[in-house]
């Protein structure tokens, strides 16, 4: 996101993360409520438990648009795309993930500014 929003989010603390990508209008949400994962890789996933994804549409009503950090999450996609959500899933940002970090990053950016970098939300200090 760093990337794509041109923010230095890697300077800030958690608290000045949130707030960043909330100005430039982006919520951060998992697809599961809890699993029992070894390591990283979503392929070692287990005892998933998903999301209410009512909760989200009740406690985020102005919710248009939903992008997927790859295809774990993006398993997810119908359902929220029959709801009426924009929805689309992307490649993964996780390093397991072996594409080129400049194509992620492009592919990410073409869809991110695709609506949103228009919103002209800065987070710089």
């Amino acid at each position: 996101m760093a990337e794509v929003l041109g923010e230095p989010l890697v300077d800030y603390d958690y608290a000045e993360k949130q707030r960043c990508l909330l100005r430039h209008r982006v919520g951060v949400w998992d697809v599961y409520r809890a699993c029992r994962r070894d390591g990283a890789l979503d392929a070692a996933i287990e005892a998933a438990e998903v999301n209410d994804f009512a909760l989200l549409k009740e406690n985020a009503p102005q919710l248009r648009r939903i992008f997927f950090n790859g295809k774990t999450s993006g398993r997810f996609e119908r359902w929220f795309s029959g709801q009426g959500y924009e929805t689309r899933v992307l490649p993964s940002t996780s390093p397991a993930y072996t594409l080129a970090f400049a194509r992620k990053a492009a592919v990410w950016r073409e869809a991110w500014g695709a609506w949103a970098i228009s919103s002209g939300a800065s987070c710089s200090r």
